[in-house]
């Protein structure tokens, strides 16, 4: 397993039980099987260990749980991600709220989602981002035109 680099920059070993410790926190009084959590923590164990890194920063690790989280339950996660980033004010909360809506069409891979599945099961295509519009392309300069004549060139003379 990778060695931990955390924020202060020291190092730890992989810990799985420090995970599992604060998936429960987060989870407490939610309807979130322990099973569930387990399955998060191998999920996230198992995706460090095949980076084939010896170093892991703690922010990716934190990063993967969320993403795992937020497809369990999603007030666990704004718990999780609340004690992890260390919010101070409402706006913070306002701010992952807006997140959240973005994150709606992406997978725990980080992939854009292209299907939903609807209540009886079947696969629905999910309807694309708004696309931004591309910035007009750079003004041309006017080039001068060219003359069709060929340009004179003066007989240069032998003789004085």
């Amino acid at each position: 397993m990778p060695v931990v680099i955390k924020r202060s920059g020291a190092r730890q070993n992989f810990d799985r039980l420090k995970i599992l410790s604060g998936l429960q926190i987060a989870c407490r009084k939610r309807p979130i099987d322990e099973d569930k959590l387990e399955e998060i923590v191998h999920a996230v164990e198992l995706w460090a260990a095949t980076r084939g890194e010896k170093e892991i920063r703690a922010e990716e690790i934190g990063g993967r749980i969320m993403h795992h989280l937020y497809g369990t339950d999603q007030v666990a996660y704004v718990r999780f991600v609340s004690v992890y980033r260390s919010f101070d004010t409402a706006s913070e909360f306002e701010r992952l709220l807006v997140e959240m809506e973005k994150a709606e069409h992406v997978s725990v891979d980080g992939q854009r989602n292209l299907f939903e599945f609807d209540k009886a099961g079947r696969a629905v295509a999910v309807a694309p981002p708004e696309e931004v519009p591309a910035a007009a392309p750079p003004a041309r300069r006017k080039r001068k035109p060219r003359s069709k004549t060929k340009p004179k060139v003066e007989a240069k003379d032998g003789g004085a």
